[in-house]
């Protein structure tokens, strides 16, 4: 038997609880797995709370991230004791995902544990930390260096966008934080943020075209927010788009890509091929100060999750929440 949150769909609305599960109960997969930590994130929030089509098939063990130890292998690139990273993939909405004590998966999906990291470390970072590695990569790939200009993470308390303000504060760039808490905004200094913008600021309906001001951006927002960064970036700059926690919409102009040479650039986590998972891994090693992660994240126990989960959605979380299951001693 082994504890996890379990989600059900006895009629037409979802039901999530912490349910008792045996093993005969995992789904196929060639590599099982001790879960040591794992993480709260809005997909999760949304699944846990019903309030997103994020679960395909039930009943369903939600977690889209899950650090942990190997406990059995029929994959030849593992054997029992190996310490290894899970993000996406589509767990947690088409496969049991990472918050049970235990899973089992597709070998395929995972990716060894970075040496200078620990179990808790890479769950700190988890899906939004190689989400904003992702999104960093991307400005990197579009041009845009730490001496073209300003640079501006959108939903910057979140935890993509607590971290994207970290890497790219650390990787040299100067980096503006938009949120709409403006209590958050010691907060966001500390982790390398050289201004705050207050997201009302672009919240609404904008011009085509706006004052030319970012080199760079990150955005996890769309929607509005996302329409009125492209009208406000410099001449070829790239702004990395992740998330949809405003809206899925873009109501933009063509303008900014036309007439300034704007790159709106798509980072998936998702289905993101294994070769630059682990190039995303391996600079996160590199470029993410580990110190940072307190700084960052929040321990909160599997009963605290599905409460946790409402309060996310209402915007009232910051930074990353790690679940500890069975610990470093997995």
């Amino acid at each position: 038997m082994f504890k996890g949150i379990l989600i059900e769909k006895p009629g037409e609305q979802t039901e999530a609880r912490l349910a008792d599960l045996e093993n005969a109960q995992l789904p196929q997969g060639d590599v099982t797995i001790r879960i040591a930590y794992s993480t709260l994130n809005y997909k999760d929030a949304l699944a846990i709370t019903g309030n997103g089509p994020v679960v395909r098939s039930f009943p369903m063990v939600p977690g889209i991230d899950l650090a942990g130890v190997v406990e059995a292998s029929d994959n030849p690139a593992y054997v029992p004791g190996d310490k290894v990273v899970l993000n996406g993939w589509g767990v947690g909405e088409k496969h049991w995902g990472g918050l049970a004590e235990r899973a089992r998966l597709n070998g395929d999906w995972l990716v060894p544990l970075e040496p200078s990291f620990t179990l808790r470390q890479a769950a700190a970072i988890g899906t939004a930390g190689y989400t904003a590695m992702l999104c960093v990569m991307a400005l990197e790939r579009g041009g845009v260096a730490p001496d073209q200009g300003e640079v501006l993470v959108t939903g910057a308390a979140g935890g993509v966008g607590s971290v994207a303000v970290a890497l790219l504060s650390r990787l040299g760039y100067r980096v503006a934080a938009m949120t709409g808490r403006p209590e958050e905004r010691d907060f966001l200094i500390a982790l390398g943020a050289a201004e705050i913008v207050d997201r009302a600021e672009y919240a609404e309906a904008g011009k085509p075209l706006g004052r030319e001001r970012w080199a760079g951006a990150v955005d996890v927002a769309g929607g509005h927010v996302l329409a009125n960064v492209c009208a406000s970036m410099r001449y070829g700059g790239t702004v990395a788009a992740c998330g949809l926690a405003a809206s899925m919409s873009l109501p933009a102009s063509v303008a900014p890509f036309i007439l300034r040479g704007v790159t709106l650039a798509g980072v998936d986590s998702v289905m993101c091929p294994r070769p630059r998972r682990l190039e995303a891994w391996k600079r996160l090693a590199r470029d993410l100060d580990p110190s940072l992660l307190e700084t960052l994240s929040t321990e909160i126990t599997l009963d605290e999750v599905i409460p946790t989960a409402a309060r996310m959605m209402a915007g009232q979380v910051r930074g990353r929440l790690i679940v500890p299951l069975l610990g470093e001693a997995a």
